[in-house]
């Protein structure tokens, strides 16, 4: 025996598989093929040929529907419905050739008329119309509604799957990826409809071209027989009706078939089982159905006239299976075990008290008056819920961290077009629109007033602003004015709020999701400083002294690399967080800096850098600068007055100072100047030169 072994079908199945990678191939083949057929002549062994595919084919498309979950499973469907149409016209039009010019259209054709009908013609014709009447009639007219209906409430339920899909994504339920795959999926589906709506008129076309095509073979058999070919007038009926009867049931059949599988994949719902199990367990799971059935089909038996035998079989076999489904039967056991295993390891959840069920807290709330409800409906043309999701991203692109999902509700309290910010449930912005307006802002170089508008403040930045009616916004535009829409000003607003309040935002959950991500990249990292040199919670505080001064801790790695080489000297939360900024000077430093590399700063002398360094004063819970109130406001009031002079030369300067004084200036100015950034020296990289603007020296 040979050291090499084929093993059986080995080839046949390798063979198959080098045909399967080339389907685009087959297909083009086959369309042409189509076309070919209907302009060439075929032999009458191909015509047999085609004619057993053309019915296999349809078999295989209804027997293939009944085992669809959903009808999507089977897309390609409406295509496939004007292939295998055009492939059965084609054949017919081939057979009738083949009628008209030889008087024979083959083995399969002359089956139907002579064995399938038994030689009568009146039979034949009477078999064929009906079947065109159950297909045009029934199946036909019924399937074609039922896609028309279900491509139109497909299309009309689209905003609204749409909307559930934003908020789920808002909410954090399903990630981006899960978003755009059921978006897809709605718009396959609506796709899918509409294309069955439009491919059921194949079947109704093919119905009619069915009748017109027997007409025409039937006439012009029966006129090629008596003038071309001689043939009596009787013997010409005869033989051509019956060739034309055959080949318009062999073509019914499959044409049949396809629009049977039509109506079953229009009217299918969507369901995680095939068609059988389904029709089986839901009639099967009635005892009364089959008992009632069985009784009356049994009392029919006593009727004079009417067989008994007949009556008492069926009845009889209805009551048994009755009885045998009193316990819910086979499927129901099968049910119930099916249920068992998915449940099994899984533990019943105790019932939680609804007080319970009110106790957590959004960590973001965006409350809006019943007139801003627009503005989160998408068949509204409202986008307020996808541009929030834009917000998320930015926010993390930004910052480095994942801002929670931003739950939008109306608030019966609110004013029709008012909205409220809330972080961890307490109110923390709040503005208002009005309807019908837009918001103009002046950048500085405006060309003129705007007449007729309203007076008021930006909410996010608190600039002046002005409200201009909808049709005024191409005159503010024209005069050089910022225009936005409510909506825009809501996500503004939203944004900056979530800026400012980013470090309130940053829990202990999250920071360990951050640590998760960085160990993928930078593990040794994570493992060397938390937990064994710096606790979560540490390392918490320090993020949120970042995030609280606008610092991104995108950079993680470098953050936590940082403050664990200096978690062995202190372990204070904010002198860490002073480290990391000395990690992440260049970061910092770097929207200040200029085209030139040149940073523009406001000094302080070292006299009064002294006096801060000296009233900084150390307790228990940390340092704190212990500066008399008025000297404090004497140095808050000399910065504004740098500041403004830097704003007034075309500058935005930052104020530098020492490390160790960096902090304590930071607090005192915040709250007076918030937009004054105070960096220190030691965030300051190389090559970076200093411009000093100001220098405070009383």
């Amino acid at each position: 025996m040979s050291a090499l072994a084929v093993r059986p079908g080995a080839g046949a199945a390798g063979s198959l598989q080098r045909l399967l990678r080339h389907t685009d191939l087959l297909a083009a083949v086959g369309v042409v093929l189509i076309v070919t057929m209907l302009v060439i002549p075929l032999p009458a062994a191909l015509l047999d040929l085609f004619i057993t595919l053309n019915i296999s084919c349809g078999l295989a498309i209804v027997v293939a529907t009944l085992y669809l979950n959903r009808a999507l499973d089977f897309a390609s469907f409406p295509s496939l419905l004007l292939l295998t149409t055009m492939f059965r016209l084609a054949i017919n039009v081939s057979v009738t050739r083949l009628i008209l010019t030889r008087g024979d259209a083959g083995h399969v054709v002359a089956a139907f008329g002579h064995f399938v009908v038994g030689g009568n013609v009146v039979v034949g014709l009477v078999i064929f119309l009906i079947l065109i009447v159950i297909q045009f009639v029934v199946v036909t007219n019924g399937a074609g509604r039922v896609a028309e209906v279900g491509a139109r409430f497909t299309l009309d339920a689209m905003p609204g799957k749409q909307m559930a899909i934003d908020a789920d994504l808002n909410a954090g339920l399903i990630t981006d990826e899960e978003a755009r795959q059921r978006r897809a999926e709605i718009s396959r589906e609506a796709d899918f409809y509409g294309a069955m709506d439009g491919a059921s008129k194949f079947v109704k076309g093919d119905a009619m071209a069915a009748v017109l095509i027997t007409l025409i073979n039937l006439v012009g058999g029966i006129v090629v027989g008596v003038m071309q070919q001689g043939l009596p007038f009787s013997e010409a009926i005869q033989h051509f009706s019956l060739l034309t009867v055959g080949d318009g049931l062999a073509a019914q059949i499959p044409a049949l078939l396809i629009s049977v599988a039509t109506g079953i994949i229009v009217t299918r719902a969507a369901s995680d089982r095939d068609l059988g199990s389904d029709v089986a367990s839901q009639i099967l799971g009635q005892r009364k159905a089959p008992m009632v059935a069985g009784g009356v089909i049994c009392t029919f038996a006593l009727v004079p006239g009417l067989p008994k035998l007949p009556f008492l079989l069926i009845g009889g076999g209805f009551l048994a299976l009755g009885w045998a489904m009193r316990d819910g039967g086979p499927l129901a056991v099968a049910d119930e075990a099916a249920a068992l295993a998915d449940a099994e390891g899984t533990a019943v959840p105790a019932v939680r008290d609804a007080a319970l069920e009110a106790l957590p807290l959004d960590p973001l709330e965006l409350a809006i008056g019943f007139g801003l409800v627009p503005l989160v409906d998408a068949a509204s043309g409202g986008t307020l819920l996808s541009r929030v999701s834009v917000i998320r991203r930015q926010i993390a692109a930004d910052l480095g961290m994942v801002i929670p999902p931003v739950r939008i509700h109306d608030e019966l309290g609110l004013d029709s077009h008012e909205y409220v910010l809330k972080v961890r449930g307490s109110e923390v912005a709040r503005g208002r629109l009005m309807a019908g307006h837009q918001l103009a802002m002046d950048p500085g170089d405006a060309l003129g007033q705007l007449a007729g508008g309203v007076p008021t403040t930006e909410p996010a930045f608190g600039l002046p602003a002005t409200w201009v009616a909808d049709a005024q916004r191409a005159e503010a535009e024209a005069l050089g004015y910022t225009v936005v829409d409510g909506e825009s000003v809501i996500v503004t607003h939203l944004t900056e709020t979530i800026r400012a309040h980013a470090a309130d935002l940053l829990s202990r959950q999250d920071v360990r999701q951050l640590l998760e991500q960085l160990k993928e990249s930078n593990a040794a990292v994570v493992e060397e400083v938390v937990p064994d040199v710096l606790t979560l919670g540490e390392l918490q505080r320090v993020l949120q002294a970042l995030l609280a001064e606008g610092v991104s801790i995108r950079d993680l790695g470098a953050i936590v690399e940082a403050v664990g080489d200096k978690a062995r000297v202190t372990r204070d939360p904010s002198l860490l967080a002073e480290y990391a900024r000395q990690a992440l000077g260049r970061t910092i430093v770097a929207p200040h800096v200029d085209g030139e590399r040149r940073l523009r700063a406001i000094a302080l002398d070292p006299a009064v850098e002294a006096e801060v360094a000296a009233a900084i004063t150390a307790t228990t819970d940390g340092e704190f600068l212990a500066l008399e109130p008025s000297r404090a406001q004497a140095l808050v009031s000399a910065l504004r007055t740098q500041m403004e002079h830097g704003v007034a030369r075309g500058t935005r300067p930052v104020l530098l100072c020492s490390a160790r004084v960096r902090r304590h200036l930071r607090r005192l100015v915040e709250q007076a100047i918030p937009q004054l950034a105070v960096c220190s020296y030691n965030e300051i990289a190389a090559g970076i030169s200093v411009e000093t603007i100001g220098v405070i020296d009383g």
